[in-house]
């Protein structure tokens, strides 16, 4: 008996602790708990609700309100639906994350399933679109090119469909790849891709002057080579156009003025509201004939236009509605609970890359080597971060640190912010910045 009350103020503490840090964390512990258990999440309001029923937990409960996490975690109320539309936070344990991965998919009686595909040039905002309709920001962002350095999956589920984002590096020659030395994944993932994909989306940065009037080399090749995959066009960061009527001349270069298999009347291009995408007109047949020609700058096979700014909720709904209404009929590839493949650590290097681009210099963050030295979690469920950043001159230590340790420092900040909305819990990192020998 004294070894179960034991038990029971264990469990007692542990449930206020996760209320006291906000009601997101509470409804995320009450849907990881029951899976780390292997049992079934209606199990749960009957074991807590019988340790944990009476008249003082139902006053706790008036309090907090009727739809509070805290109700969920004790079984008071029937499980609101609206909660399955959260967007899930990522564990901070490697542990937990493997297992949630590989977990069999808790999918409904009619599932639904998509696999996107986002293409387009380095810096075209791949990686921000992404985290908008993930609803989380969990890949990194930055102005530089080459953030995203390695394909990175995310995961969007919403009722019975469910869609599988491939954030894919900017596409980049073979040329560019051996000059700047970069990782040959940079150059092999948005291919790799490609092969699974059920819609490619390609993305065009039309606030770049230099490159919106046609699609790079590589990403025709890739559209050519794979024609067979439906594509959409997404023309972002409309909002920094102060000539709106430009995008008639663009989308008219970059569809070779055919959507869905129709001539495009200009008038059908462009509509006043920019948060809608442009309406296709019924398709009439698929022509692949001049696909390799050299002289092409646009892909006459696009299924529809979308007009938007990334950064826009509204625009990114609007796409986000269409993605969720092309799933397929078959099975979900993850549980619902899955937001991203990436495991805690990598997310928290590759925010900690992203915040040395924004903050550093020219080439110096490219040259920064990162070493995870400490990830524990703190006595009040906090996660603690030591990170050494290595860098190859005693020049470049100052500059990263900063004066009086300001520049490191803020670096610091904004990280555990980031890290604080994707893990939903405090964050407490420590960089070190340390000479390579």
């Amino acid at each position: 008996m004294a070894a179960r009350g034991r038990r029971g103020a264990v469990l007692l503490g542990e449930v206020l602790r996760v209320w006291q840090r906000g009601p997101d964390v509470g409804s995320q512990w009450v849907t990881r708990l029951p899976l780390l258990l292997g049992c079934q999440q209606r199990c749960m309001p009957c074991v807590l609700g019988a340790s944990f029923s009476g008249s003082r937990l139902a006053s706790a409960s008036n309090r907090y309100g009727q739809t509070s996490a805290l109700d969920c975690i004790l079984g008071l109320t029937q499980p609101d639906s609206s909660l399955t539309s959260r967007v899930p936070a990522v564990s901070v344990r490697r542990d937990e994350q493997d297992l949630l991965l590989v977990h069999r998919p808790d999918m409904p009686e009619n599932p639904r399933v998509l696999r996107v595909v986002l293409l387009g040039a380095p810096n075209a905002g791949k990686s921000t679109l992404s985290n908008q309709l993930l609803g989380r920001k969990v890949f990194p962002v930055s102005k530089k090119v080459h953030t995203t350095r390695c394909r990175a999956l995310g995961v969007i589920t919403e009722k019975e469909a469910q869609v599988v984002l491939l954030d894919t590096p900017g596409l980049i020659s073979p040329a560019k790849q051996k000059r700047h030395n970069l990782e040959r994944s940079l150059l092999e993932d948005p291919w790799k891709s490609m092969e699974s994909a059920d819609l490619v989306v390609v993305l065009v940065d039309v606030s770049d002057k230099w490159t919106r009037n046609q699609l790079s080399p590589q990403v025709l090749q890739c559209l050519t080579q794979f024609s067979q995959v439906p594509s959409i066009l997404v023309m972002n960061k409309v909002d920094c156009l102060k000539q709106k009527s430009v995008l008639l001349e663009l989308t008219a270069a970059l569809t070779e003025g055919v959507v869905n298999g129709k001539k495009l009347k200009m008038m059908q291009a462009f509509h006043s509201q920019l948060n809608t995408h442009c309406p296709s007109p019924p398709a009439k047949g698929h022509n692949t004939q001049s696909a390799g020609s050299p002289q092409r700058i646009g892909w006459p096979h696009f299924q529809e236009i979308f007009m938007l700014s990334s950064l826009s909720q509204e625009d990114v709904k609007t796409l986000k509605q269409y993605l969720l209404t092309q799933a397929r009929p078959g099975p979900w590839e993850f549980h619902s609970g899955v937001l991203t493949s990436q495991m805690p650590e990598e997310i928290c290097t590759n925010i900690i890359r992203e915040k040395l681009l924004e903050h550093l210099p020219q080439e110096i963050p490219y040259s920064v080597q990162q070493k995870t030295v400490m990830w524990e979690e703190g006595p009040s469920g906090e996660l603690m971060i030591v990170q050494n950043l290595l860098v190859p001159k005693e020049s470049h230590v100052k500059i990263l640190i900063g004066p009086e340790g300001h520049l490191i420092s803020c670096i610091a900040q904004e990280v555990s912010r980031d890290l604080m909305d994707i893990f939903l819990c405090d964050v407490q990192l420590r960089l070190s910045v340390k000479l390579l020998r």
